[in-house]
């Protein structure tokens, strides 16, 4: 048997919360940064909105290489709003507490949705902030900016400037509290 018909054999690993590494742009790349995206953006950045603030996504576990497993914690604040986007590959996400608005969809602890690649979706987070896990089948994936209409970014600004001083005030996840 040629050495290139040999599958790598994959191994047992443990991975822990404190060794997650923060979810940038050499795993997340943004795309489609349009004039429309950019302005958008633009006019966050005016009304004081301050990166990072209302939202916590780390990787979790990522195998070696370009292909493989990887797992996303991601934690967004109450009220927070993404915008509309997608990704290059399919996710499966599963709510660890509190609850997340998608359209008519109201998802709370153990709930959970599976989107396909290239499909655009976006969602809010209730009252006491969401927490997901995304899994996904591949180490690398992209984020695609949908298309978010002028009422949309209205919502995603006036959700920091509505929101932002509470949310530096929010410092246990939803899954944490009581425990």
């Amino acid at each position: 048997m040629s050495e290139k018909t040999v599958e790598k054999r994959k191994r047992l690993m443990v991975f822990h919360a404190d060794e997650a590494e923060a979810l940038g742009p050499e795993i997340m790349p943004m795309e489609g940064m349009d004039d429309s995206v950019l302005s958008s953006l633009a006019t966050l950045a005016e009304a004081g909105v301050e990166e990072g603030l209302g939202e916590r996504t780390r990787v979790v576990f990522r195998e070696p290489g370009e292909a493989g497993m990887s797992l996303v914690h991601a934690w967004f604040k109450s009220g927070y709003v993404l915008p509309f986007h997608s990704h290059d590959a399919d996710c499966l996400y599963y709510v660890l507490g509190g609850e997340l608005h998608m359209g008519s969809h109201v998802l709370r602890k153990g709930d959970g949705f599976f989107i396909p690649k290239d499909q655009a979706y976006g969602y809010e987070a209730g009252p006491e902030g969401v927490e997901v896990l995304e899994f996904r089948n591949v180490t690398r994936f992209n984020f695609v900016f949908g298309v978010n209409d002028e009422h949309r970014w209205a919502r995603i600004a006036d959700s920091y400037s509505e929101r932002g001083a509470i949310w530096a005030e929010e410092t246990v996840p939803p899954s944490e509290k009581g425990q």
